[in-house]
């Protein structure tokens, strides 16, 4: 996979992580959506993305042998 496809994934990943954080906090708690409510959902989404990217998408699975 090339770098240009990786850093793709990883700023989708970012974007909908924010997103997903951003509807979860509006429709749970009900407040106001501010530049510092986006802030604090880019802070929380940045390690799960880089963790995505960097762990769990280069990870190979090994396929079973069968006879």
């Amino acid at each position: 996979m090339n770098k240009g496809r990786i850093i793709e994934f990883f700023f989708v990943g970012i974007f909908f992580g924010v997103v997903e954080d951003l509807l979860a906090i509006h429709f749970s708690t009900g407040v106001q959506l501010t530049i510092n409510t986006v802030l604090i959902a880019l802070i929380i989404a940045l390690p799960f993305a880089v963790f995505s990217e960097l762990i769990v998408d280069r990870m190979e699975f090994k396929k079973k042998k069968t006879k």
